[in-house]
């Protein structure tokens, strides 16, 4: 190329590219990050209303072993993580937000072409969208199960693949531990359904088999004063919520089976059970109700005696 074929600019000209594009450049980058520690600042003081109060509960000194107290308090810590956890996603998208605005205005002052530069970038990113899909799909799942509250820390939850006690809830994966103490890492874009088993109540059911001639009335009668003075009894009386109830579930093969029905703090039925268990065998041993008769067993057909 010729050099008369160049274009030709005038030291004015340059100068004044100089002091104009630069000083454009430098403010565009200088009212970003204005902008982005203010919507920051924002966040964080939302963030900070949102669980100050909260953190002042679970500070609350309560009485030990109170179910109730622990289940406001682990309810509490779980709004805290959750809130802090929002915030976080939300420093996140207004960063990415305000630095993707503030590199195409940089690009348009330095007159680079957008158009080819834009086309390449959503290929590349239809190309990377259905690589990452999944990935996309456990990051999404994570946010509307934090929005939700589906679970938090400390629940005890069924995801279909394993049960047990959530340690820690991410954006990607849930970690819980089971009872055999086995850690679990389950990507939430795979749950397809949870049962949450620390949320509200539980309830407790025993079934307790008399022989079909006892007096049934007086069964129940036996069972009421221990299901009475269990839920009058500490602690018992801060985990059985409602009176329980006590029927006859069925009448089958000489066997009468009577069923108690009480509804416990979440997660507190299998003590309430077991305690249940222990004081109706000792009152029915006391009062000489019996149990059904055991039937030997019978030879398979054609086998010798």
């Amino acid at each position: 190329m010729p050099l008369s074929s160049l274009p030709t600019l005038t030291w004015a000209e340059v100068g004044e590219w100089f002091v104009g594009t630069p000083l454009r450049i430098i403010a565009t980058i200088a009212l970003a990050i204005l902008v982005m520690r203010l919507l920051h600042q924002v966040i964080d003081r939302v963030v900070a209303g949102a669980t100050s109060r909260h953190i002042e509960r679970v500070a609350e000194p309560s009485r030990p072993g109170t179910a109730l107290a622990q289940a406001v308090r682990m309810a509490n810590e779980r709004h805290v993580q959750r809130t802090r956890t929002m915030g976080s996603l939300l420093h996140n998208v207004v960063t990415i937000a305000v630095v993707t605005v503030a590199t195409l205005t940089v690009m348009a002052l330095l007159e680079i072409p957008l158009g080819p530069l834009l086309a390449s970038v959503g290929v590349g990113g239809v190309a990377l969208g259905f690589g990452a899909q999944s990935l996309v799909k456990d990051f999404l799942s994570g946010i509307f199960m934090i929005v939700e509250d589906q679970y938090g820390v400390g629940d005890v939850i069924d995801t279909g693949e394993a049960v047990g006690t959530v340690e820690n809830v991410s954006l990607r994966v849930t970690q819980l531990r089971d009872a055999n103490g086995v850690t679990w890492y389950v990507r939430n874009g795979e749950i397809i359904r949870i049962g949450n088993r620390s949320q509200g109540w539980s309830t407790a059911i025993v079934d307790v088999s008399v022989a079909y001639d006892e007096d049934i009335e007086r069964a129940k009668g036996i069972i009421q004063e221990v299901v009475d003075d269990l839920r009058g009894s500490s602690p018992w009386n801060e985990k059985i919520l409602e009176s329980p109830t006590v029927g006859v579930e069925s009448t089958a093969g000489g066997v009468v089976t009577i069923r108690i029905t009480a509804k416990t703090v979440a997660q507190e039925h299998f003590s309430v059970q077991r305690e249940l268990r222990e004081r109706i065998k000792v009152a029915f041993d006391r009062a000489g109700v019996r149990s059904p008769a055991v039937l030997p067993a019978v030879p398979p057909y054609g086998a010798q005696a």
